[in-house]
């Protein structure tokens, strides 16, 4: 049987830091209250003249380089973000350009912060129909560049990052066991942003309302993140045959701690088997799940023939779950 397997993986944050203490020089805030809701101690930050494309671009470049695969080998190039560089083109197309892939189509997802699994379903399903042979696929956010910096509740919560992974066709066990992707859109205004696509166009008035600017009712979105990540999480394990206990590192979506806790405890897993990194990033949509698990697996948390299993959330709603034998 043919499987998608991930042969290389890459990250790349800004260099710019942003700690709580530094949001308590122009917010009415604390490093505590912080803290202790969210788990968040400092994200990273993009610069003047640094895009999506650019962190997306250089996460892919890593991951081909541990992969040992040369771009110009490469048959699609897809990219989860909410934060392109231009309503279109696709930003993947922006960073096929700078990678030189020339031999590769290339799409985004948008997904909000399920982009990165919903980008490597698509890839999974390229490579197992013998349709590609090697893809990179990407999350990526610069969403410090949508957030209202006056609004304590989201502000805090969020930072930039990218992080890619290079799949390729493999016979064996090895690789992407399944993907599952679920939505529910009749709760969107729970977390979205309301401008500007063509329903709601620049004004006057839009501008004035600070329309521009993710909304998020976070008190909702916590008791459906919490219950929607728990049911595909088991969804996955269930059609693999297997339980919590088979899991040697989940690697959910950083959202914040809380959410990451009430999860981890309703799938049934221990602490050790829980991979965060939300305290030094923030949530990064679309990049949490590719930037942890680059982390995890250059700090050697990875060994083949291990149970991986990746859990997202995202704004739509969107949610997803990959099952993998690494």
């Amino acid at each position: 049987m043919i499987r998608a397997r991930i042969t290389g993986t890459g990250s790349y944050v800004p260099e710019k830091v942003l700690t709580n203490l530094d949001i308590e020089k122009f917010l009415d805030t604390s490093d505590e209250w912080i803290r202790t809701r969210t788990g968040i101690s400092e994200r990273h930050v993009v610069a003047d003249g640094e895009y999506t494309s650019d962190l997306a671009t250089n996460a892919a470049r890593r991951a081909l380089e541990m992969a040992g695969v040369d771009a110009k080998e490469i048959d699609l190039v897809v990219v989860g973000t909410i934060t392109g560089d231009y309503p279109w083109p696709a930003t993947a197309c922006v960073v096929q350009r700078n990678l030189e892939a020339l031999n590769a189509g290339a799409f985004d997802v948008s997904a909000a912060c399920s982009g990165f699994l919903y980008a490597l379903s698509c890839a999974v399903d390229r490579i197992e129909a013998g349709r590609a042979k090697k893809a990179v696929v990407i999350g990526a956010e610069t969403l410090t560049r949508i957030i209202d910096w006056e609004d304590r509740n989201t502000c805090v919560l969020f930072g930039d990052a990218a992080g890619a992974v290079v799949l390729e066709a493999s016979e064996g066990e090895h690789g992407v066991l399944s993907t599952h992707l679920h939505a529910d859109g009749t709760q969107l205004e729970l977390l979205y942003q309301p401008g500007f696509g063509t329903r709601l166009m620049p004004s006057e008035e839009t501008l004035a309302k600070r329309d521009y600017f993710l909304k998020m009712q976070g008190n909702e979105v916590f008791k459906v993140a919490v219950r929607s990540l728990t049911e595909v999480a088991n969804i996955a394990l269930k059609a693999n045959s297997m339980t919590a206990a088979d899991v040697d590192l989940f690697i959910p979506h950083q959202a914040n701690i809380r959410i990451l806790d009430a999860t981890s405890k309703r799938i049934g897993l221990k602490e050790n088997q829980v991979y965060i990194n939300v305290d030094r990033f923030g949530n990064t949509s679309a990049a949490t799940i590719p930037l942890a698990l680059d982390e995890a697996n250059r700090a050697g948390r990875l060994k083949s023939g291990d149970i991986v299993l990746l859990d997202a959330f995202g704004g739509g709603f969107t949610w997803a779950a990959a099952l993998l034998r690494w």
